[in-house]
């Protein structure tokens, strides 16, 4: 009788005792690096159904405005099995060229854009197939020249 109760209460006494965060780990995210050159923001809606909107940002180092940096976004699935490139879908408010309402619908892709905030699109179809995607979880990557700036997981549903 006294083995029954015994485990599950040793169970529970060290889970209250363990620490929050393993070894290494802080419940802070780290800070940005100083030469950070692009950032990548929430989709819309999330999930969605059949079509998303994915922020980003293109940073300037200074007070330089017409700088021009590489911009590549990739949507994979959780088995980082490349899926789609999505497309430019506008310039946003605070783009200060007027050349990018050119490239509207271009694939980001090595895609040169200046400082600014931007808006990519996703029709929810896999690319060269135009067969819908699967439901499911997508990882979003972001790169500027060539760096990884950022990754998002997002949430696909039919």
């Amino acid at each position: 009788m006294f083995h029954r109760w015994a485990a599950p209460l040793l169970v529970l006494a060290l889970c209250a005792m363990s620490p929050k965060n393993a070894a290494g780990q802080s419940s802070q995210q780290p800070p940005r690096e100083q030469g950070a050159k692009g950032k990548l923001g929430k989709n819309y809606p999330n999930p969605f159904n059949p079509e998303t909107r994915i922020r980003f940002s293109v940073l300037c180092s200074g007070n330089s405005t017409t700088e021009v940096h590489k911009v590549t976004m990739r949507i994979m699935n959780i088995l980082a099995q490349p899926v789609v490139i999505p497309v430019l879908y506008g310039p946003g408010s605070t783009v200060t060229s007027g050349a990018t309402s050119l490239m509207n619908g271009s694939p980001l892709n090595n895609l040169l854009l200046g400082c600014g905030d931007y808006e990519a699109w996703w029709d929810g179809k896999v690319q060269g197939g135009g067969r819908e995607a699967a439901s499911g979880t997508y990882i979003v990557q972001f790169f500027v020249d060539g760096s990884l700036e950022g990754t998002k997981k997002i949430y696909y549903r039919k």
